[in-house]
């Protein structure tokens, strides 16, 4: 399958990777910042610092960043009004409301959405990374409704485009009192049940509701990405996803600063398909480290590959001893550019086995613990793409393998 990839008018990024890239009628857009790459955030996404009291930095940028997506997707030939899947990282979610009020100026129909706390962004300054993936106009998307709790926020519960359905992140609320009752303890019985489990279970309960209603079902997701406020709680998590999935999908773990509902621990995020003859998913395995918990290493569906995100572990030490500097020589190496070759030679082994490679691959998501490590990781990055895919590169609060520093997600074609 071809991939093209797209280049606008908006500022050049200073790293490796590429605007955005169509493939499969899909256009997967890199994370923006509201950067101009060359001062920083610029003069028209910021407050004038001599009127302090007039505007608001959140909705400046947020308003900077929407419009130069526009420009991504008109040369892609398409548009924002074609978006199926957005993303949003946020370092203060103190900042959600006055962005949600520019969203909705830029979407007639908002598109399905996932909104978390970030420890930091890659300019100094930026406050969000607007991370979307649109349809084209010639393959029209469908607004899917179910019962599941209406969201207070502008965007729609999933949409379907062609064979895909893709959910917006869902929370344990009920967007009436918050933490919907049944996902929480009783007061008065404080040492029976978990929250955790509880509120899994609400969560994976109502994405059961939106697939349907999609003419789809949890069998059918193909890929996961999973948001905990606390990675403590990420083994009751697990105890129940397995529940809920037979062939467990691949997934992408790590810790987030907060949620956009008090008391909220975990937000769940995925992408399944319209099962129809012909098409069916095919589970991957290669001889990349074998994962101690509940997902698969990546999934086939047509021309795509979805792998889950990949740590510079072995699940039996941890970090191996190849992917860390050796204790002896603690000046010799560098630990971040020890992992991101560990993952992506992983990485590689993956696609190969599904028939792929990373020349395929139309977008990449990138979770690091310090992002002072971007610079030596993005070395390496550079090293592995002839073309770099779009790419989108946040903070996290922790990663589930002590001393792993970054996780790398990745989609590609076949």
């Amino acid at each position: 399958m071809s991939i093209k990839v797209i280049n606008s008018d908006v500022p050049r990024p200073l790293a490796n990777y590429s605007e955005a890239s169509l493939a499969s009628d899909l256009v997967f857009a890199a994370g923006q910042l509201a950067s101009d790459f060359k001062t920083g955030v610029p003069a028209e996404a910021r407050k004038h610092p001599n009127f302090p009291f007039y505007g608001s930095d959140i909705k400046l940028q947020t308003d900077y960043i929407l419009k130069n997506m526009a420009k991504t997707f008109k040369a892609a030939g398409t548009s924002l009004d074609s978006v199926v899947k957005a993303q949003v990282f946020l370092t203060d979610l103190n900042d959600f409301n006055g962005f949600d009020e520019v969203w909705k100026q830029h979407f007639k129909v908002p598109p399905p959405r996932t909104t978390i706390g970030t420890t930091g962004l890659l300019v100094k300054d930026t406050l969000i990374e607007i991370d979307l993936i649109a349809t084209l106009p010639s393959k029209p998307a469908t607004v899917i409704k179910s019962d599941a709790p209406k969201p207070l926020a502008n965007y729609s519960e999933a949409i379907r485009a062609g064979d895909l359905v893709f959910a917006a992140g869902q929370l344990a609320s009920d967007f009436k009192t918050g933490v919907a009752a049944r996902a929480k303890r009783a007061e008065n019985f404080p040492f029976y049940g978990s929250d955790i489990q509880l509120q899994t279970e609400f969560v994976l309960e109502n994405l059961k509701k939106t697939f349907e209603s999609a003419g789809s079902s949890l069998d059918h997701v193909v890929k996961a990405q999973v948001f905990l406020t606390n990675l403590n709680d990420f083994a009751g998590f697990d105890q129940v996803w397995k529940r809920y999935f037979k062939v467990p999908p691949p997934r992408t773990t790590v810790g987030t600063s907060g949620l956009l509902v008090r008391d909220t621990l975990v937000e769940i995020d995925l992408i399944g398909y319209v099962p129809r003859t012909g098409l069916t998913h095919e589970v991957i395995k290669s001889g990349a480290p074998r994962p101690i918990a509940n997902y698969s290493e990546a999934f086939t569906l047509g021309g795509l590959v979805f792998a889950a995100g990949q740590i510079a572990s072995d699940y039996k030490s941890g970090v191996p001893t190849e992917a860390r500097k050796h204790p002896n020589f603690p000046f010799y190496g560098s630990d971040i550019k020890l992992q991101t070759t560990y993952i992506l030679n992983n990485l590689k082994q993956t696609f190969e086995a599904a028939g792929s490679s990373l020349d395929n691959v139309v977008k990449a998501q990138v979770f690091m613990t310090d992002l002072k490590n971007f610079a030596a990781f993005d070395e390496v990055w550079k090293e592995f793409f002839k073309v770099p895919p779009p790419r989108t590169t946040v903070g996290t609060t922790g990663l589930l393998v002590k001393d792993s520093l970054v996780e790398i997600d990745l989609i590609a074609t076949r």
